[in-house]
């Protein structure tokens, strides 16, 4: 058969045929539900710390369900060579039917582990392990997808074709989050967090079905079939992609100068926001959930508006521009998130800014997995007491030995040093510290919560939108690129490491990683250095070592 034979028509103007409609549609719906699966846990992280991890304090309880979750991006890499090799060798149909398979079933099973109060640490561990199960399928899942839609797109529209992919990921995070909010409404707040939080994992086998019957309905890609029928296919595509050293260079300029800016933007603009507007600027669950879901809805056309533009002016400049402009704007957005979502605790911070003036020597991470009572010095008590008030402040270094003090705007609270006392003494001076510093913070303003009534809607719904038009940019065009930057004989392997590096452990570690980053300083805003500097990084490698890749005949590139 030959190689026209084989290919689809190379046309910018004629519309979609209905084997192509099909495809489309059948990686895109599935996708969509692989995306259900791994974001529906993110939208019940607090939900999830409350009863796989409460055996520890509410902040420690919290990171230990974000860590939780980031274990399924940890083993995504592996996943991506183990799936992305049989991809290579059996075929691109098969293997993502497999690893949807598996992910659904990851997920429908969270639905019926015991909680930690029923069976102790066994619950957290049962947990840990179905997300690294779904870690490792989705690890071969989204290239599969990819390249099914990119081998079957006409060479000039890829980026139009594979922008459908793109734009399951934002519909499944809203799912999720609409899945969530009907099941919230349905049952009342307390008995879905009682056993309401399971039905969403339920409710998830009914998609699996869906997904699977439509997969079962596709043929192989021809650029697979190409390639088996000239006996070109790779024996071991897994040392052919990274052991030669020209192909494992274009696996690292895909990473650093393209997958790792992708990934930050990405969960900084559609998870950490929500993470930030609930846990930091204590927004309402349920407005926080409509107004993404809002966002999303506003923004995903423009998933595909970015693809089908890259297939015109390119792929490089559109998700090089889309970091550039996220290191850019980041700071602003989440600044003017804060005095739209929360405008009480935006005054209070200007007219009442708090200060820890201590020691250094005497001030250590605020993170206590353990509580084995660390927390002894004037520093970390005064800390300590800020972090579980969630109140940001600003550090001054005190002369050495000098006991720590609070200032709330012009208040001064002196700490205590709770090293030399016992239990019973340091729980009564905490209690009167922490009533002193709750009193102080009361009257400086600063609220509990976010006032429903207070929270500009409007801007920030907008500042949300904004949000998703930059994930959009780095987000639409990057399948494609990736389908055209390496061979079809080790294109399923040679995508996926890339990706699911960049995707798995730059983004998918963001969340955790960003609010240590805040525990540590203090500052509720310093978490967003992380995705400024990888979003930097990703813009000045890109530019300099990833190739313009939209005119590439994946055909005739082995």
């Amino acid at each position: 058969m030959t190689q026209a034979a084989l290919a689809p028509a190379d046309s910018r103007s004629r519309p979609m045929t209905a084997q192509e409609r099909r495809v489309v549609f059948a990686s895109s719906a599935g996708t969509i539900f692989e995306w259900y699966d791994f974001y529906l846990y993110g939208s019940l992280a607090s939900i999830i710390a409350k009863n796989f991890f409460s055996n520890v304090n509410p902040t420690a309880s919290y990171i230990f369900a974000l860590l939780a979750f980031a274990a399924g991006f940890a083993v995504r890499p592996f996943g991506a060579v183990v799936f992305g090799r049989l991809g290579d060798l059996v075929g691109r149909k098969y293997t993502f039917l497999l690893t949807i398979l598996i992910m659904g079933l990851s997920t429908f099973l969270v639905g019926l582990l015991p909680t930690f109060n029923a069976v102790g640490f066994a619950a957290p561990i049962f947990l840990v392990l179905l997300r690294l199960f779904q870690g490792l399928a989705i690890g071969g899942e989204y290239g599969g997808a990819a390249i099914f839609v990119g081998e079957h797109a006409p060479q000039r529209r890829r980026g139009f074709y594979t922008s459908w992919i793109q734009i399951t990921a934002p519909l499944g995070l809203l799912l999720s989050l609409l899945v969530v909010l009907g099941f919230r409404t349905l049952l009342g707040e307390e008995n879905f967090e009682i056993f309401g939080w399971r039905f969403p994992f339920l409710f998830s086998f009914v998609l699996l079905i869906g997904s699977v019957w439509m997969r079962l309905q596709l043929s192989e890609s021809p650029a697979f079939r190409q390639m088996k029928a000239q006996g070109r296919g790779s024996r071991a595509p897994v040392s052919e992609a990274f052991g030669q050293w020209g192909n494992a260079r274009i696996a690292l300029i895909a990473l650093f100068g393209g997958t790792a800016g992708q990934a930050v933007v990405w969960y900084t603009g559609l998870f950490y926001s929500y993470f930030f507007l609930t846990q930091t600027l204590k927004v309402d669950a349920r407005d926080a959930t409509l107004l993404s879901a809002g966002a999303l809805i506003l923004g995903a056309p423009f998933f595909v508006l970015f693809g089908w533009l890259s297939d015109r002016v390119g792929r490089k400049p559109i998700i090089l521009g889309g970091c550039l402009l996220s290191a850019l704007l980041f700071f602003p957005i989440f600044k003017g998130l804060t005095y739209a979502a929360n405008p009480a605790l935006a005054q209070a911070q200007a007219s009442a800014p708090v200060t820890v003036i201590a020691d250094p020597a005497q001030c250590h991470f605020q993170f206590d997995p353990i509580e084995n009572q660390a927390f002894t010095s004037p520093c970390d008590l005064a800390k300590n007491v800020l972090a579980g008030a969630a109140v940001s402040y600003a550090n001054e270094a005190a002369p050495a030995g000098a006991v720590a003090r609070l200032v709330i705007g012009g208040k001064e609270i002196l700490a205590f040093d709770g090293t030399k006392l016992d239990r019973a003494e340091r729980a009564q001076k905490r209690a009167a510290f922490e009533a002193e510093v709750a009193a102080a913070i009361s009257s400086a303003g600063y609220p509990l919560r976010a006032d429903p009534a207070q929270v500009n809607k409007p801007a920030v719904l907008g500042l949300l939108t904004a949000l998703v038009l930059l994930v959009a940019m780095v987000y639409g065009p990057i399948a494609a690129q990736l389908v055209e930057l390496f061979p079809t004989r080790i294109r399923y392997t040679s995508l996926s490491l890339p990706y699911h590096i960049g995707n798995g452990w730059f983004g998918g570690f963001l969340p955790p990683l960003a609010f240590a980053m805040v525990a540590a300083s203090g500052n509720m805003y310093f978490g967003l250095w992380y995705p400024v500097g990888v979003a930097l990084m990703t813009f000045i490698i890109g530019l300099v070592l990833i190739p313009e890749t939209k005119d590439r005949n994946i055909y005739s590139n082995d």
